[in-house]
């Protein structure tokens, strides 16, 4: 289903597609560290059109031709035990298989050799994470995982790659999980918190007049100054929802101006917020409906280039 919902929606979709130069789109990225760079990141990718609950207006392909390169994605269960893409619940939207998922990522990789692609897992029901390993393992993408070389416990911003180094080891998928993260088990499958932190979700203010530490629990009561907050990245939720009928839902009709590189309510303004906060640029800024507002020139201007 994933899969063909993915060539019809890229048959009519007109957004300009990314130039393949340097690394990323970027010859100066090639240098930098992983840690070191701000990624424009799509929340719920795969759940794409016009209901209330779907976050995206385009498919995988068509976000990462444009020049996503961060993906987020709910999992679950799903009636037949197989781990599908689930929109809170299978019950609710199912999209298809994780499997289908990776293999559209793969295929993309195969033919952009000069690109790293970083995504983030939901792990909705807290499943023994060995579940995930068939997936990987069906989709053909586990040579492109990246592996960390040290324990979490001892990883800095520092110790990651550069963004040339894992284009020329060819470790060029970089995935994270939420919960029941076990390196030990599935080394390429790794915790997302302890490389990350997150800023709110579900956020109803379209100021955004926030960026406080949310997730994980155990970092919540410590200054932004503590090493274990310094030495993660950050991730800053910046989507907006909206109440109808006393549901939560996606603010698609603000998308625009949430999306926007300046003004109120902007990614701009929140990364300047956060930025005065912990020192430095989130590493991912979540969004919905990416292809309305600038994310592209806010993605730019946080990096510290043109825009």
């Amino acid at each position: 289903m994933l899969a063909i919902v993915d060539q019809l929606t890229r048959a009519t979709t007109h957004l300009e597609v990314q130039a393949q130069i340097g690394c990323n789109g970027r010859q100066e990225l090639c240098t930098r560290k992983y840690s070191n760079i701000t990624h424009i990141a799509t929340h719920d990718a795969p759940f794409i059109g016009v209901l209330p609950m779907e976050n995206q207006n385009v498919d995988i392909t068509t976000q990462l031709d444009a020049g996503i390169r961060f993906l987020q994605a709910q999992t679950h269960r799903n009636a037949f035990g197989k781990l599908s893409l689930c929109h809170t619940s299978c019950l609710m939207k199912d999209v298809g298989l994780v499997k289908d998922y990776f293999k559209i990522i793969k295929y993309w990789l195969d033919k952009h050799p000069q690109e790293v692609i970083t995504i983030l897992l939901t792990n909705g029901d807290h499943l023994n994470i060995t579940e995930f390993e068939k997936p990987f393992q069906q989709s053909g993408i586990v040579p492109y995982a990246y592996v960390p070389h040290a324990d979490a416990n001892q990883w800095t911003l520092d110790s990651w790659p550069t963004l040339g180094q894992l284009i020329a080891n060819n470790t060029r998928l970089v995935a994270f999980v939420d919960y029941n993260a076990n390196q030990s088990k599935i080394p390429y499958l790794l915790n997302e918190f302890s490389y990350f932190w997150e800023t709110p979700y579900n956020t109803l203010d379209p100021a955004f007049a926030q960026c406080t530490l949310d997730r994980p629990a155990f970092l919540k009561a410590k200054p932004a100054s503590d090493p274990a907050v310094r030495q993660r990245m950050y991730i800053m939720n910046h989507f907006l929802d909206t109440k109808v009928l006393g549901m939560v839902v996606p603010n698609r009709r603000d998308a625009k101006q949430t999306n926007a590189w300046r003004g109120k309510g902007s990614i701009g303004e929140q990364a300047e917020r956060c930025g005065g906060m912990y020192g430095k640029a989130p590493a991912a800024v979540l969004v919905d409906y990416f292809d309305r507002g600038q994310v592209f020139k806010a993605q730019n201007g946080l990096n510290g280039f043109a825009v």
